[in-house]
């Protein structure tokens, strides 16, 4: 009975320590994306800001409409860059917290082998107690103390 707990115990230990590992893995993605995100977004400021309205003469008019038409295609596209942000923000704090859950949960079934472990070794601590004495007895012995 022990043993097969022993390998119950194990087989969910593998299996907790791959679920972490996939969690951490899926948490390191959404980081990677927040980052990218975010990237993405300072570009686009960046290219507000490259857009901005100069002084420039009166002939220009075209040229100021063009890049007005542009710096808002650029602000929409700055905010949109932030919702996406805020959207992969919201996903990396899910992975996090779905990696600290399984983190317990492979924490929980480590104590749980541990244990098994410890009342192992009681056991067999129990069984050498209980063993009868091996060495020989006294009357045995072909010679006086003396």
């Amino acid at each position: 009975m022990a043993s097969r707990q022993q390998t119950m115990l194990n087989r969910l230990h593998r299996v907790r320590t791959l679920q972490l590992n996939l969690t951490r893995a899926d948490e390191a993605r959404a980081q990677e994306r927040v980052a990218t995100e975010q990237q993405l977004s300072q570009r686009i400021a960046q290219l507000v800001e490259a857009v901005s309205p100069i002084a420039a003469p009166a002939t220009a008019a075209a040229s100021l409409m063009a890049s007005a038409h542009f710096r808002g295609r650029l602000l929409e596209s700055a905010e949109a860059a932030a919702s996406r942000v805020t959207v992969a923000e919201r996903r990396a704090e899910q992975a996090a917290e779905q990696t600290r859950e399984a983190k317990r949960d492979q924490t929980a079934v480590e104590k749980l082998l541990e244990r098994a472990r410890a009342a192992a070794i009681r056991a067999e601590m129990r069984a050498l107690e209980d063993m009868p004495a091996a060495g020989p007895r006294r009357s045995q012995n072909r010679h006086d103390p003396c």
